[in-house]
């Protein structure tokens, strides 16, 4: 087991103390806002060079310009970016090859959660295709770059919610079976954990390796799809105050940070990761709130996907 000094209360600043980044060209999604930001922060602090690629260019380059004033003369920048879309993560790719040839660290950090039925312009399930299937198609994408800086880091960001549901491989789309969205969220964060299972077996040998990262509960632009009434019913207590299982951004982006620049995890991939360490089965008795779902992990049902994955986006 692969344990840290950190815990469930570091923060990611905390985490990044001590590690230089000069040199370090990272791309991280989704990080305008929230976990997402807190890990460009902490990053930034140590030097590395960061790409925020996300789908909102407004937000985006408000997000560069507070971080260029925060923290003056680093290296930040936007690419604008729709997971949504497998034109769209092409075309970032293009862009991304265009300024850079390495990259040492990918972070596919942005999702969508609990969202109406919805399909994306190529006919998948929302959830599934921005969650996953969009961060598969840019590290596949990415490759070249990855290889170029290997050894080299890919970090999937996963859910404890992945507990609600495996891969229903029969329909992954929402074709034939009633639609859940929660289920449908917990179906792409599955997915977003066995695609660390399957790009570690496929690129170790290259140098690149992938863990995937639960940050936790916070409280962020994630639950937008959600009314008063239910984010009351599941994050907050009778009296009204959050619960206390809940972290604040900066904490939910530690693990993403550890994970990134760990150098006990250097050369290792295909684990889930959480509060700063490896963690363990999910067991109900020890913890309701921690653990993985051994599917999430499982070696045949990363392979299943990572083929599924290839032929839906045409590899």
């Amino acid at each position: 087991m692969i344990q840290s000094s950190f815990g469930a209360r570091s923060t990611a600043s905390e985490v990044v103390a001590g590690h230089d980044l000069r040199g370090k060209t990272i791309v991280i999604t989704g990080a305008s806002s929230g976990i997402g930001y807190e890990a460009v922060r902490a990053l930034l602090s140590a030097h590395a060079e960061v790409i925020i690629a996300g789908r909102d260019q407004a937000k985006g380059e408000q997000a560069v310009q507070a971080l260029h004033t925060e923290y003056p003369g680093s290296q930040v920048q936007f690419l604008p970016l729709d997971l949504g879309s497998l034109a769209s993560v092409r075309q970032t790719a293009e862009h991304f090859f265009a300024h850079w040839n390495t990259l040492d660290a990918l972070i596919n950090n942005a999702a969508i959660a609990a969202t109406p039925l919805g399909y994306t312009p190529d006919g998948f399930e929302q959830q599934f295709a921005t969650n996953f299937l969009g961060h598969f198609l840019l590290a596949r994408s990415l490759l070249p770059a990855l290889r170029n800086a290997a050894p080299a880091r890919v970090v999937s960001l996963t859910s404890g919610t992945h507990r609600a549901s495996d891969i229903h491989f029969e329909d992954i789309q929402y074709q034939h079976r009633p639609y859940d969205k929660w289920e449908a969220y917990g179906q792409s964060k599955t997915a977003d954990a066995l695609l660390a299972v399957a790009l570690t077996r496929h690129w170790r040998e290259q140098g690149i390796t992938a863990n995937a990262v639960n940050p936790g509960g916070v409280l962020t632009g994630l639950q937008q799809h959600l009314s008063a009434e239910e984010r009351r019913a599941r994050y907050y207590d009778a009296e009204g105050k959050l619960l206390p299982s809940f972290k604040t951004p900066e904490q939910g982006a530690a693990t993403t940070v550890w994970a990134s620049v760990a150098p006990e995890l250097e050369g290792i991939g295909g684990l889930y990761l959480e509060d700063c360490h490896q963690a363990i089965p999910y067991d109900p008795e020890i913890s309701t709130l921690t653990g993985y779902m051994p599917y999430a992990l499982n070696a045949d049902h990363a392979e299943q996907l990572w083929t599924i994955a290839e032929q839906l986006v045409e590899l």
